[in-house]
């Protein structure tokens, strides 16, 4: 992996959101959305993958109680199969675990396999659907969950 991970800052929003359009327009977050979740860093950890001063990835986490979740993930489509996505994925497990949590949750596109397969990679198992979880595109999501060892 070439790139460089480091927390999520607020002049990388615009950068984030032309990753957003890309890989999940449709559904994609707001930029709205991204500055709440940094408004939050006693309970959020946003960290971006960046490459010759590129953002090519990025990724979320919400921790509190015994729970956390893995908010959202996203690598470029030029720099994907690179180990960006699991660098971020192990970034953010490590995270949920020096917080204390019993599980990590998460929610993925029906149908992504790629992530599907990443995360079951990482110890996450099916616990169920969500049916017409993302908006407005009305798509499933498969809830997953991977418990502390």
């Amino acid at each position: 992996m070439t790139a460089e991970l480091r927390r999520m800052r607020w002049w990388d929003i615009q950068a984030v959101m032309g990753l957003e359009q890309e890989l999940f327009a449709e559904d994609a977050w707001t930029d709205t959305m991204f500055w709440s979740e940094l408004a939050d860093p006693s309970t959020r950890t946003y960290l971006v993958a960046v490459d010759h001063d590129e953002v090519v990835g990025y990724a979320g986490l919400c921790a509190y109680g015994d729970t956390s979740y893995i908010q959202t993930i996203g690598v470029t489509g030029g720099h994907q199969r690179e180990g960006i996505g699991t660098a971020l994925l192990t970034a953010l497990l490590e995270v949920a675990d020096s917080s204390g949590a019993a599980h990590v949750d998460l929610e993925v596109r029906a149908g992504n396999d790629a992530a599907i397969q990443l995360y079951e990679r990482h110890g996450f198992s099916q616990l169920g659907v969500r049916r017409g979880y993302y908006q407005p595109s009305g798509a499933d999501a498969l809830v997953m969950r991977r418990s502390a060892s």
